[in-house]
């Protein structure tokens, strides 16, 4: 039976505050930039973080420790100051398709960001047309600036392209919210939280689809911008909270098999 739309909303109130805690943590891949104090050291783990979540959770955690390791425990120090010698144990990090050059590529591309371009959130910021479709565009052709191989552009998602761009609208997530549950980070101050953008997936697309949120069938851009401009109208000026009601109650299987008509 189709739940109300008010009903809906307090379901997802609800779900938010069971699953936006401390707890949701260590379990992660937000767990990475916990590891750390420093603002950049934040931003550059979260961003390899993001950057590799897909697949089983306790593998991506695992590679993304690898990489903070590799990195010293000091990523910003890493990225800036790395030596050619220093680059070498990357070429055998392999995280499913990520691979080592395309790890090497990263590092020197966040080099140039930060020497050149005034840091990981400067990057993100636009003179015109600002939302998180074009701070995500313009991100990507900032980064891809640094010499790589094209295979590597697979790995900065592209919503002009329609892909939904999932791994870096959970990192903008991770950046700019802040709620003071300890879980988002909330550094970044230039970007509101009522831009963000659904970070979807398997668990969020069918989660909203069972609730009757989301009717596009595709885990796409434009089912991002279908199923953010939805949650707007439960919270404007704070959409993607939901994504830890939406993703708990997927991960969980809380919803599953169940439909709505």
């Amino acid at each position: 039976m189709k739940k109300d739309i008010k009903e809906i909303k307090l379901f997802l109130e609800a779900s938010y505050l069971k699953y936006n805690g401390t707890s949701f943590i260590e379990n992660d891949p937000v767990s990475i930039p916990h590891l750390f104090t420093k603002k950049e050291d934040i931003e550059i783990s979260a961003f390899f973080a993001a950057t590799i979540a897909w697949g089983n959770r306790k593998s991506i955690i695992k590679n993304a420790n690898k990489l903070v390791t590799l990195m010293d425990n000091a990523p910003f120090d890493f990225i800036l100051n790395h030596s050619k010698k220093e680059l070498k144990p990357f070429e055998s990090f392999v995280h499913r398709t990520f691979n080592g050059k395309d790890c090497i590529f990263f590092i020197e591309a966040l080099k140039h960001i930060y020497k050149n371009k005034k840091g990981l959130e400067a990057a993100f910021l636009k003179t015109e047309g600002e939302n998180i479709k074009s701070r995500i565009i313009h991100f990507r052709k900032l980064f891809l600036e640094t010499k790589h191989l094209i295979r590597s552009e697979k790995h900065i998602s592209n919503p002009d392209s329609n892909s939904s761009s999932k791994r870096l609208c959970m990192f903008l997530r991770w950046m700019v919210r802040q709620d003071k549950k300890g879980v988002d980070f909330g550094i970044w101050k230039s970007i509101p939280a009522k831009e963000l953008c659904l970070p979807l997936d398997v668990h969020t697309g069918n989660v909203s689809r069972a609730l009757g949120l989301l009717k596009r069938t595709q885990n796409d851009w434009k089912a991002v911008e279908e199923i953010t401009s939805v949650l707007k109208t439960f919270d404007a000026n704070d959409p993607v909270k939901y994504d830890f009601a939406l993703f708990g109650l997927g991960v969980n299987g809380v919803l599953k098999n169940k439909t709505t008509t």
